[in-house]
């Protein structure tokens, strides 16, 4: 028995090492392809807090759009290289890269999605121009972020015509055969930032307003819901000023013309007292931006509140204040979400900021042009969500999946 049991453990010894000899050494390649699937999951974790604010949900990933292979999708945004559009662009192409993996399309039968936008920021002629050039492409469907609301109707006609579809997206178009817009609720997005000024300000108080421009869907929709909420339900609250920075020239003249009259003078002015003649006139070209909001500003000392509609606007407003000393007394709401901004929230010349999803915008545009060309029917509206920030929660997990990545 003894010599029995001697045997048996022998054997059961041999077993183990022989079974520990043919567990096979991970190879390098084998390693290398391991840390590659951890980093696209690690990847995938960064961005999809932004995909899971889509809705519906649908657009949040790209399932069952089988595009053939070759496919082509412009989508033309406004602007090149500003943390915002350089979000939007990198969710466009995630949303090509997973397109392109689920249908295992590979080297010359990928499909092919493009980002553009005017070399000049917001440059309404440039941008019609640009859309021309893609529809000559043909792509299978164009998405597209409209600088002027009643811009590209004769484009979005040619389109149709050639069976092109569109899509809008941050800011969209009343053309009729739009087949998708996917944006920001601005209407909610603008009433609660007024509903957070109000609170800010104590209910009660003066105002102004600074708007990037006065010809977007966006731009106007914000505009509107601010000055309506605050008119509806905060009647201690005066809006006494709203600035379109697209109409710059117009206030130039304003500015320069009082300070011609005698009526007004800048801070510091070397001008003498009373109506300029001869050398001393101001021409209205020689006015710059910032003399505009400071003559704003000194028209306006009581304000104690000011709303400004996009990343442009808040650091043009926040300059302002602190040129003017008035940054301690005058609270600030706005949106977006770029490096600047976030340093004054920190700072405290910014008391919060509605934070849109431009990442999770790009995507859900790839996947409603992409159902839009395969004539798989679309949601009238993609809402891509926001994110009310303060200084307070920025720092929360909630905020910080949200935030523009570098």
């Amino acid at each position: 028995m003894k010599r029995n049991r001697i045997i048996a453990m022998l054997l059961g010894t041999a077993l183990l090492v022989c079974g520990c000899q043919q567990t096979p050494k991970a190879t390098d390649e084998e390693k290398k392809i391991e840390a590659e699937k951890n980093t696209t999951k690690t990847e995938e974790k960064e961005y999809q807090g932004k995909l899971d604010l889509i809705s519906p949900a649908a657009y949040n990933n790209t399932n069952g759009l089988k595009l053939k292979k070759g496919d082509y999708i412009s989508i033309i945004g406004k602007a090149n290289g500003t943390q915002y559009w350089d979000e939007v662009k990198k969710g466009v192409t995630q949303a090509a890269e997973d397109l392109n993996a689920s249908l295992g399309y590979t080297g010359k039968d990928k499909i092919k999605v493009t980002y553009n936008a005017p070399d000049k920021a917001d440059n309404v002629d440039d941008q019609v121009n640009l859309l021309d050039e893609e529809l000559d492409r043909y792509p299978v469907a164009v998405g597209i972020s409209i600088v002027d609301l009643q811009a590209c109707q004769v484009q979005f006609d040619l389109a149709t015509d050639s069976e092109i579809p569109v899509v809008t997206f941050d800011s969209g178009s009343d053309y009729q055969g739009v087949a998708a817009d996917v944006s920001t609720d601005n209407v909610a997005a603008g009433t609660e930032a007024a509903q957070r000024l109000a609170e800010e300000m104590g209910d009660s108080g003066e105002a102004v307003l600074f708007i990037q421009d006065s010809k977007s869907q966006a731009a106007l929709q914000r505009e509107k819901a601010v000055t309506d909420e605050l008119t509806a339900n905060h009647p201690n609250i005066s809006v006494v000023n709203v600035y379109h920075m697209d109409e710059l020239s117009n206030m130039q003249k304003t500015v320069s013309d009082e300070i011609n009259a005698g009526t007004y003078r800048p801070k510091d002015s070397e001008l003498p007292d009373g109506q300029l003649t001869g050398e001393d006139i101001v021409a209205a070209d020689s006015i710059t931006e910032d003399q505009v909001v400071d003559y704003i500003l000194a028209k306006h000392p009581n304000i104690t509140g000011c709303f400004a509609a996009n990343g442009d606007s808040v650091k043009l407003a926040v300059d302002g204040l602190e040129r003017n000393k008035m940054e301690k007394k005058v609270k600030v709401i706005g949106f977006d979400a770029n490096d600047d901004e976030i340093q004054d929230l920190k700072d405290g010349t910014v008391d919060g900021l509605i934070v849109q999803n431009p990442f999770g915008m790009g995507y859900a545009t790839v996947v409603a042009a992409a159902r839009a060309s395969l004539d798989m029917g679309n949601e009238a509206v993609v809402n891509t969500g926001y994110t009310w920030v303060t200084k307070e929660n920025l720092k929360t997990d909630e905020v910080q999946k949200i935030l523009y990545t570098k």
